[in-house]
């Protein structure tokens, strides 16, 4: 089968704008003989929010359009950043069958591809400056173009987005008491007003967090098992814990905002956090798409591992962070980071005595800033700093605000007392 793929947004709700780029994507299939095929984001959107309308709805908002069929990508955007997930949809797009992708933008096609080039060349996604006008066209064709993918490419002029904006759409509808206005009408297809109009009066809209989990989370987690949970860094768990208690959604985007945590990094925080996310969960399904040649050689978790052990290491030599990351990335250097560390205790005589071999520890970072373990042995709760050389520190510290790869100890018997084995990843 082959098929035309209309893809360029959630479709929370269809506007016109999207009607548009379906009907351009029929025209374009009825004279190709192919499919017209849109594939929906499931569950979390593409920025990590819950869905104002479900999946079903947007379905049916699709299908009345002209779409032949409708696909869905789930278990992704609660779990991955955008320069992740775009090559895992490209990948299920391609599996399908897909021969050619649509999209809208504000700029030509040629545009795209000039600014795509440099990320092509480097094969890293991550990092896309804000700055760029349609900049998620422009990841998904440099990514495209990376993977040595031959989807065809067609551009669809972008309507004016100070009106045909899913974000505002959805906003006026709130603000209006969930009452679609006149002029918000204006704005969607006929077939999207009855459908979303039977949504709002079966109660089916806006979809919503799970706040009450999110709460408990915030309120109640321990820095050990804050620092499981994805997306959150030592420095945000240290103001989750001291700007407890939690009780509405405004004290908990305040707390992101004060640890330097963008929108987009924010929603997907929460997310992690109400979906109990783990760090080990993100890097096991990053790694299981790595083996099928999906993720770019520089975003894959080795990569990620060897370059905090390459800043730490020159960090030690006096070179500044930003200096050692630029040239990692643009030198392509090797290195052999370390998987496992061993690091020492401060542990009183009590401590000493009834701790044990083999006891599973949890590692954070404390209000100090410090590194630190925590354990229990004989029902006693043991909290204690961890001693490492500065390297050994600061390439740790990188991997724990990595935001995905997990770390993890465990008690190991030493000559004097005892130690920690750190294991990373």
């Amino acid at each position: 089968m082959f098929i035309l793929i209309g893809i360029s947004a959630d479709f929370d709700p269809v506007h016109k704008g999207h009607e548009k780029l379906i009907k351009e994507a029929r025209k374009i299939a009825d004279k190709e003989n192919k499919q017209v095929v849109v594939y929906l984001n499931k569950g979390f959107s593409a920025n990590h929010a819950p869905f104002f309308v479900d999946f079903e709805a947007r379905r049916e908002m699709a299908l009345a359009l002209g779409a032949d069929d409708v696909k869905s990508f789930e278990g992704l955007h609660h779990r991955l950043v955008l320069s992740y997930s775009v090559p895992i949809r490209l990948k299920q797009m391609i599996d399908d069958g897909v021969t050619d992708y649509i999209t809208s933008a504000s700029i030509s096609l040629d545009e795209i591809k000039s600014k795509a080039q440099k990320f092509i060349d480097e094969g890293n996604f991550v990092g896309m400056p804000k700055s760029y006008t349609n900049r998620n066209e422009i990841r998904w064709y440099a990514i495209n173009e990376f993977l040595g993918s031959k989807l065809k490419y067609h551009i669809v002029k972008e309507f004016d987005k100070d009106k045909y904006s899913g974000r505002l759409i959805r906003q006026s509808i709130i603000d209006n008491d969930m009452v679609i206005s006149n002029e918000t009408a204006k704005l969607l297809p006929k077939t999207t007003v009855e459908i979303l109009q039977r949504e709002i009066d079966a109660g089916r809209v806006p979809g919503e967090r799970n706040w009450a989990d999110i709460y408990k989370r915030m309120n109640t987690y321990s820095r050990g098992n804050l620092e499981k949970i994805a997306y959150l860094n030592g420095n945000t768990i240290n103001e989750i814990i001291k700007r407890r208690v939690y009780r509405d959604p405004e004290s908990i985007w305040a707390v992101f905002r004060r640890s330097d945590y963008g929108p987009v990094m924010t929603r997907l925080a929460i997310s992690a956090i109400e979906m109990e996310v783990t760090k080990r969960e993100v890097m096991e399904l990053m790694q299981s798409y790595e083996k099928q040649g999906v993720i770019p050689d520089n975003q894959k978790v080795q990569r990620v591992i060897d370059r905090a052990w390459y800043v730490a290491s020159e960090g030690d030599k006096g070179v500044s962070a930003r200096e050692a990351n630029e040239c990692f990335r643009s030198q392509n250097i090797d290195v052999d980071a370390p998987l496992t560390l061993e690091a020492g205790l401060n542990l009183t005589k009590f401590e000493t005595k009834i701790t044990k071999e083999g006891i599973s520890t949890d590692l954070y970072v404390d209000k100090n800033g410090r590194i630190s373990v925590q354990f229990k042995s004989e029902g006693k709760k043991i909290k204690t700093n961890l001693r490492l050389p500065a390297r050994e520190v600061t390439y740790l510290r990188y991997i724990m605000d990595s935001l995905f790869i997990p770390v993890n100890g465990s008690i190991k018997k030493a000559k004097k007392g005892f130690k920690v084995k750190v294991v990373i990843g």
